[in-house]
């Protein structure tokens, strides 16, 4: 019999008091692991449906083109990288031939899917799986140039990173009696938590003047990056309120993150509380990817099992009590004093990491969402240091003439999937999901296109037609047309929020600024194109002719055939063929759980302590 056989019908009554209770967080792993999972099935869902358009090898900023710019860098020729040069980016796709840049793209997409779905699914994982995500993750990252340059990616990272060390080393099982919580990443949360909310709070006092005078939500819901349909409605709220939202934010950030470090379960749980809240209230007002889905990840670990219980049956909240009882008889057992080790080591290593981080948000000169050491383990964060007052947009045209000088030319504009383009279009709803061109897009406008390099490519990718980049905007006037655009320019717009009256009609008023970008053809940018090795010479493989055609190279042949192992010894590990394992390395401890369950005081099923809750 197995801990998942037992019957946990009968509560057992807790013999400690509200004062000498212990904190634990068997429950609130599973909480964790069920929310890092989501997190991860959305960012490799990004990816998936992305990245090939973004980075591929025929997409607007190549992989290739990036990865001869740091073999330049490190004077290295094209072969399996040295030390260095892998320490300075590391990712798989060093060792990945060009051509199958793509089919890679594809397979650490849907196996990060595949794990991460897998993971959310079971709440249970194990280091194996964690880290294989956490690499996979790690290698998209560090190979996504600018469409991957923000704070959130390295958040996940160093979050991903912690929760390896969270669970077991082979066992998958809700509740591993030999693998209790660790202490280190319940700690290491609440430390990155303070991080975040705090470094947030540093850059906006030391930053903008209106963070000081509260009047930046003034000008927030509407020059965001990406609008929801709330924010047009949060943008309409009293002046008087937007000041209150500011005293709020501030207290929220650099007040409440203090609570953290304050060992006091009740303490600590009021701040994580307050920060979820807050997360909640910023998801609401607008589209920010999955980052503040992310921020509440470590937030999760400031509420011990007593006080996420309601989360779970009273079953599962049974057996983890028996659970913690009989994991305490086993506390000096070998493979723990190892785990102690480890978890020392690596808390060490992360004390070591923090001293940057911790000068930074001591410095007036703070950087925000900068990372110190290439694996992102710990890293510095913040957001909207400085506030836009005016809210522009750029707004591509084509047209099929030959001659710019026509008086009939005739020019169509290019709509987004999320970026206001029409104002007659309602604010799109995102979150948590991510259009990283959309996002670019934002950071072009109130910039110039000679600062944004990659925005040359993805017009020369629109006067080719690409297939790949078209899906990655709403409106191409020129997909179902016989003749592809031959010049493409971008217009500046100032927008505004139409008021409140106008809400039916339109949700925009736009006004012609100037050019941004003058009207290029092919031609005209080719030269640009090639010097920065944009126009790559290798066509990429497909992955079904690689299959077909059998070209696959070696390195690929055995990827393939470990993600294939990986996968069936996942879903063998998530069966009852892991209670072999779980039983040789508790010993008798199922027995002592089957006992004290037999021992246990019989509670009336009607007492209203066992009612279930109704709304």
């Amino acid at each position: 019999m197995t801990p998942n056989e037992i019957d946990t019908t009968r509560p057992v009554r807790s013999s400690e008091s509200p004062k000498t209770r212990t904190s634990t967080f068997w429950l609130t792993r599973i909480v964790f692991l069920r929310s890092l999972a989501f997190v991860y099935v959305v960012a490799f869902a990004v990816a998936f449906f992305q990245n090939k358009a973004l980075i591929g090898q025929n997409g607007i900023l190549p992989i290739s083109a990036f990865m001869d710019r740091v073999r330049e860098h490190f004077k290295v020729s094209k072969t399996y990288p040295k030390l260095e040069q892998f320490m300075g980016v590391p990712t798989l796709f060093w060792y990945v031939k060009e051509e199958y840049n793509d089919v890679f793209l594809d397979i650490f997409s849907i196996l990060g899917l595949v794990l991460s779905i897998a993971v959310f699914l079971q709440g249970a994982a194990n280091m194996v799986i964690m880290a294989i995500l956490w690499i996979l993750y790690q290698s998209i990252v560090n190979v996504g140039q600018r469409w991957y340059s923000f704070g959130w990616e390295s958040q996940l990272l160093e979050t991903g990173f912690l929760g390896i060390w969270l669970v077991p080393v082979f066992t998958v099982n809700h509740l591993p009696v030999n693998t209790p919580t660790s202490k280190l990443v319940v700690y290491g949360c609440r430390w990155l938590l303070f991080r975040i909310m705090l470094g947030a709070g540093l850059i906006k006092i030391r930053g903008d003047q209106c963070w000081r005078d509260l009047t930046c939500m003034n000008y927030h819901y509407e020059t965001q990056p990406v609008p929801n349909p709330l924010s047009w409605f949060f943008h309409h709220l009293p002046s008087q309120w937007h000041q209150i939202e500011v005293l709020g934010n501030h207290v929220v950030e650099l007040v409440l993150p203090w609570l953290l470090l304050i060992p006091h379960r009740t303490v600590v749980a009021f701040a994580g509380a307050s920060q979820i809240l807050f997360q909640v209230i910023i998801i609401v007002s607008g589209n920010f990817s999955f980052l503040n889905w992310l921020t509440i990840l470590p937030a999760i670990f400031c509420f011990d099992d007593d006080q996420v219980s309601n989360l779970f049956t009273i079953a599962t909240r049974h057996l983890a009590k028996v659970t913690e009882k009989v994991s305490a008889k086993h506390k000096k057992r070998p493979k723990r004093y190892q785990r102690a080790v480890l978890n020392a080591m690596i808390g060490g290593l992360l004390m070591f990491l923090s001293i940057p981080v911790v000068q930074n948000l001591l410095s007036s000169s703070q950087q925000m969402n900068t990372s110190f050491d290439s694996f992102r383990l710990v890293n510095t964060y913040g957001a909207f240091g400085s506030i836009t007052k005016d809210r522009t947009e750029v707004i591509l045209e084509g047209t099929t003439a030959l001659n710019l000088q026509d008086s009939n030319i005739r020019w169509k504009e290019y709509e987004f999937k999320c970026k206001p383009g029409s104002v007659a279009r309602k604010p799109c709803l995102i979150s948590p999901y991510h259009y990283r061109l959309d996002w670019l897009m934002w950071f072009a406008a109130f910039q110039n296109y000679q600062h944004n390099p990659w925005f040359i490519s993805f017009v020369a990718k629109l006067l080719e037609g690409d297939s790949a980049v078209r899906d990655l905007i709403a409106v191409d006037p020129f997909r179902n047309s016989s003749k592809l655009p031959t010049f493409i320019r971008a217009q500046h717009y100032r927008y505004r929020y139409t008021p409140l009256v106008n809400q039916n009609t339109q949700y925009w008023d736009r006004k012609y600024i100037r050019p941004y970008m003058p009207p290029v053809s092919l031609t005209h940018i080719k030269s640009y194109r090639q010097q920065n090795g944009w126009i790559r010479k290798v066509k990429p493989v497909n992955i079904k002719d690689a299959i077909k055609k059998f070209e696959l190279p070696k390195f690929t042949i055995f990827a393939s055939g470990l993600i294939f192992v990986i996968i069936l010894l996942m879903l063998k590990l998530f069966g009852r063929e892991m209670d072999l394992y779980y039983e040789q390395s508790m010993g008798n401890a199922d027995e002592e759980i089957r006992r004290i369950l037999s021992d246990a005081t019989p509670v009336d099923p009607s007492a209203e302590s066992l009612k279930p809750k109704t709304e």
